[in-house]
């Protein structure tokens, strides 16, 4: 695919985009933490409002464990449950934090992330020391957390404040998510964006320049 050069500013989502996702190996974890089957741990996972008000930062991480628990029932230590809540996090690879780098000399890179404090402190203690990196946050020139925001996507006030904090134009500015609800949300603002529907979607795109 081409790169539109008219594009001055990248914002990036996180899970899926960047970092390798997998929901179901922590769907599985607390299925086997709590003895439920599966099928009924993603049911409430998708149902239950708990998940988001943590996106936004509406609850405590103490308040999310204690939420977690009731939820499935789950007697267990903070720790066991972190890990967890911390299992759908695979990986970063290196090759897509040296895109990111090489991007930054050409473009104004944002994150924008639909996450949560504990996640944050994983990624930035556990996964980024593997390959030698301090902060997520050194890959981009601004990054945003739903939690952190008290926002979240897709909701249009969470693009407006990264597009007026950044002094961006939505025509100059690409926003590129896995999750289309997000892509739509983008859309409606005039922003133009990139449905990730695979994980080196981005290489692909960038390698047109």
């Amino acid at each position: 695919m081409a790169t539109d050069r008219s594009i001055k500013n990248l914002i990036f989502d996180l899970g899926g985009v960047i970092l390798d996702l997998s929901v179901e190996t922590t769907l599985r974890s607390f299925a086997d933490l709590s003895g439920i089957d599966t099928a009924t741990v993603k049911k409430l996972f998708v149902t239950s409002k708990g998940f988001e008000a943590y996106e936004k930062g509406e609850i405590s991480d103490d308040e999310f464990r204690d939420f977690v628990k009731r939820l499935y029932n789950i007697s267990t230590s903070n720790e066991k449950l972190d890990a967890c809540w911390n299992a759908m996090l695979a990986n970063i690879p290196i090759k897509k934090l040296e895109l990111l780098q090489t991007l930054k000399t050409k473009y104004n890179v944002y994150l924008l992330s639909n996450t949560n404090n504990i996640h944050v402190h994983y990624i930035n203690n556990t996964l980024l020391p593997r390959i030698e990196c301090n902060s997520l946050d050194d890959f981009f020139h601004r990054s945003y957390y739903s939690h952190q925001m008290k926002k979240r996507k897709p909701d249009a006030e969470i693009f407006q404040q990264v597009l007026e904090e950044g002094n961006f134009r939505p025509e100059e500015t690409l926003f590129l998510d896995d999750n289309s609800d997000n892509i739509k949300g983008a859309g409606k603002l005039g922003i133009k964006t990139v449905h990730v529907v695979n994980p080196d979607m981005i290489f692909d795109y960038f390698n047109e320049q």
